[in-house]
């Protein structure tokens, strides 16, 4: 019990670290802008990673990747916290990291669970309550999810959790583009 108190604790405070930014903007396309790559073929994969997400930090924090590969990650949250991979730009993690506030502000994202409630109810309410996007999974603890992403020829791409605080705390990692 404790432990899930201090637990959502740092979390809360977490979220007060986020500066509030202007939702209209950052939703309005920028953050799901292109040059990341895209959505990769399952018969098109050359190899399969596994990510794992703990409290706040991924293994492993660096992914060497070939331009044009298809990659199958296989993300799991070992974590106590509701943890995101996603994969794009610096620019889109920014303007992403919007989105996530706005969730939370909502009680979608609570520490360790997704509430699923509190989405349907601001989903009716502005037409937007869990982001579906092919290159982000957000998990709650102890789940797993998929991506297959083909990467582009050219990018400084990484992959972050944008839960509120969480990039802040380190979250982070690079996608190292090999030839």
């Amino acid at each position: 019990m404790i432990k899930t108190k201090l637990t959502g604790a740092i979390v809360a405070a977490a979220f007060t670290l986020v500066a509030p930014a202007t939702i209209s903007s950052a939703l309005a396309g920028a953050g799901h802008a292109s040059g990341h790559g895209k959505p990769g073929k399952a018969s098109a994969v050359t190899r399969t990673i596994n990510v794992k997400m703990q409290d706040n930090f991924y293994e492993p924090n660096t992914i060497e990747v070939k331009p044009g590969e298809t990659v199958k990650f296989v993300v799991t949250n070992k974590g106590q916290l509701v943890h995101e991979f996603n994969i794009g730009t610096p620019k889109m993690h920014k303007n992403h990291k919007a989105e996530m506030q706005m969730m939370a502000e909502h009680g979608v994202l609570e520490a360790d669970r997704i509430n699923r409630a509190a989405a349907k109810k601001m989903q009716a309410a502005m037409g937007h309550g869990m982001h579906n996007d092919p290159n982000s999974v957000l998990l709650e603890p102890g789940k797993s999810a998929t991506i297959i992403w083909t990467f582009p020829k050219e990018a400084k791409i990484e992959f972050a959790c944008n839960v509120p605080g969480h990039y802040e705390a380190g979250m982070v990692g690079v996608f190292a583009l090999g030839s």
